[in-house]
């Protein structure tokens, strides 16, 4: 999974990132187990009317959990708007502080109270470095995620939503204007993403303007989807043909008259500034050097990994993994007798035809089915590891075709906490000889089951939390946690069952190894894109264009590759330390509930959450 770009509206998921010192949660002697009790009470309650207010900042949230609040407008993503945001946090913040006794709150209302505050200090914090991010690039930008959100999130069960559909439309022209006010204020303040990045975003758009109603051709995507749901709704009796006729004409116009105009400023925007970006760019730290790319990078660390550790530190971490998972690859290839180094080894694996599916869609459909198969054999042996369990429905599904792009990563995009949206894992499929047999388990067990399905669903089912900490979505402990889940699939049954499939698992461990050693090489040591590309291709081997597209998704992403590491050392650290403390005490669904029953966390927090279930099973 990806968390997207915290420019984007999925920012607004509260995507709680700073590191800090934290007094630790505890239960306070002076007040009596009433008193505690009936304040945590009153303050969760008010968080769930805070954030209930909060949401509205997000109309496109606010669709993405399931509610129709607000389904007839987008989001004000101009700066005005981020300071509106910024302003209600620092309120909100003061209010709490001024109205509830934090020594009277339980351990994990004392945990709710600490989150609330770090989310207004992180976007205090990152409103310095607005000027350093991208408005638009290929893998964030709303040109292509704002359709997304529309045909998969908003839900059309009436002539109300239709129409909610068509005001979103007609707010598209205002929504792309305050989005190019941005990027024209940083490209005039030095900061311009890689030509990569502007080009890609000019095909996207150009593709979504492509077809009817815009020209000749097979139905564009958005026309197709306001088709299809108009015609659902006539399928339910719920409209007549005639007035759906009428709503689709409507919409058609919207599309022509607001949308098409609204892609070609985009467009033009994108065209004009290519020619001026960087061909063979390196990181923040270097291309954005007159508008403080070294603390932006810094700051985009912290916040992506909620630790303190240097961009020194997360490379040499990354240095010793890639070492210690070569030496785990090289054992596997002395038990396939392969000879030669860990080079041949890799274009052993990489030539092998009968480790690839066929480029057809008749691969794409068995590498579908051999996914399901994957997941549904983990699925029988959960409650093994697990006391909680997803109770939301999982789909696997192929990314539309305006988004997908050879090589690029699988993600996940969650269900509504009501079951009435699925979570879905999207494969991007148009270039199969990206996605050998070796790497579909593991991609599998991240995306899905037990990882980004399981940890996302499960934190939107948890009751007795105010509705803000199920949201949550924060990069180390997610992304921790699916890489963790990697490797707990192979103590389950049924998994990894041949030494390639094994192979696969030490790959995606070594690609996510290598992130730390590239993110960091690109913003803060100054590596171009070629330079990383080679240091990938002489420890991986995975699909050249699946290369270099991680290297490109790093690039607009400063430090978000950094977080799956990060965060799966330090779940292993976790484990190891309550397996050592508690011995024949430990449990292991006990471990994973703990980790999971506080919805995502801090890894400071999650480490405060463990040790106090530690001292629980040692007392107990």
């Amino acid at each position: 999974m990806r968390l997207l770009a915290s420019r984007t509206v999925l920012a607004l998921a509260l995507g709680l990132a700073l590191a800090g010192c934290s007094p630790t949660p505890q239960t306070p002697a002076a007040a009596t187990a009433e008193q505690v009790q009936a304040e945590s009470q009153r303050l969760n309650a008010w968080f769930d009317a805070q954030y209930a207010e909060w949401m509205r900042f997000s109309p496109l949230m606010l669709s993405f959990q399931g509610s129709k609040e607000l389904n007839d407008t987008l989001d004000d993503v101009s700066d005005a708007g981020a300071d509106a945001r910024i302003a209600w946090l620092d309120k909100s913040v003061k209010a709490m502080e001024s109205q509830f006794d934090f020594d009277r709150l339980d351990a994990e209302t004392q945990t709710s109270w600490e989150l609330w505050k770090r989310q207004y200090e992180n976007e205090r914090d990152g409103k310095a470095f607005r000027l350093n991010q991208y408005a638009f690039d290929q893998m964030n930008g709303m040109q292509s995620t704002l359709p997304m959100l529309l045909m998969n999130f908003h839900t059309v069960d009436s002539e109300a939503d239709y129409q909610a559909y068509i005001a979103r439309l007609n707010e598209v022209p205002r929504f792309f204007s305050q989005l190019l006010e941005h990027a024209r204020k940083a490209e005039a303040a030095g900061t311009l993403p890689p030509r990569f990045a502007l080009e890609a975003v000019a095909q996207q758009s150009r593709a979504l303007v492509t077809g009817a109603p815009y020209s000749a051709g097979a139905d564009s995507a958005l026309w197709g989807d306001l088709q299809r749901k108009a015609d659902a709704l006539v399928a339910a009796g719920t409209l007549t043909q005639a007035r759906a006729d009428e709503l689709k004409a409507q919409a058609r116009t919207a599309l022509v008259d607001s949308v098409q105009p609204a892609y070609a400023q985009i467009i033009a925007w994108a065209d004009a500034a290519a020619p001026k970006a960087l061909v063979n760019p390196a990181g923040v730290g270097t291309t954005q050097v007159d508008h403080n790319g070294a603390e932006y990078y810094r700051h985009q660390l912290r916040q992506n990994t909620t630790t303190d550790l240097s961009a020194k530190q997360i490379h040499e971490i990354g240095l010793a993994d890639v070492a210690r998972i070569r030496g785990e690859m090289e054992a596997i290839q002395q038990q396939l007798g392969v000879e030669g180094d860990l080079p041949a080894f890799f274009k052993h694996v990489s030539n092998n035809p009968a480790l690839k599916y066929a480029n057809t869609d008749a691969g794409r459909a068995k590498y579908m089915a051999d996914t399901n198969a994957a997941i549904d054999n983990i699925r029988k042996v959960l409650p093994e590891y697990f006391g909680l369990l997803p109770k939301a429905p999982l789909e696997v599904r192929r990314v539309e075709a305006f988004r997908e792009q050879p090589g690029a990563a699988q993600h996940y995009y969650p269900g509504t906490a009501d079951g009435s949206r699925p979570g879905i894992y999207y494969m991007h499929m148009s270039d199969m000889d990206a996605m050998p047999k070796t790497e579909l388990e593991v991609i599998a067990y991240h995306e899905a089951l037990p990882g980004h399905h399981m940890q996302l669903s499960i934190a939107q089912e948890l009751t007795g939390l105010p509705k803000f900490r199920t949201q949550l979505m924060l990069s180390a402990y997610a992304e921790g946690w699916g890489l963790y889940t990697e490797r707990l699939a192979k103590e389950m049954p049924g998994t990894y069952q041949d030494p390639y499939s094994d192979y696969g698992r030490l790959t995606s461990e070594m690609w996510r190894a290598i992130r730390l050693v590239v993110d960091t090489g690109l913003h803060a040591k100054g590596w171009t894109e070629s330079q990383a590309v080679d240091y990938f291709a002489a420890n991986s081997s995975i699909p050249r264009s699946a290369m270099e597209s991680e290297v490109r998704r790093y690039l607009i992403m400063p430090g978000q590759a950094t977080s799956y590491k990060i965060g799966m050392n330090k779940l292993l650290e976790l484990r190891a330390k309550a397996e050592s403390e508690l011995g024949d005490k430990f449990d292991i669904r006990g471990f994973h509930d703990t980790v999971l029953g506080g919805g995502a966390l801090p890894l400071d927090l999650l480490e405060q959450r463990v040790d106090r279930w530690i001292d629980a099973r040692k007392a107990a």
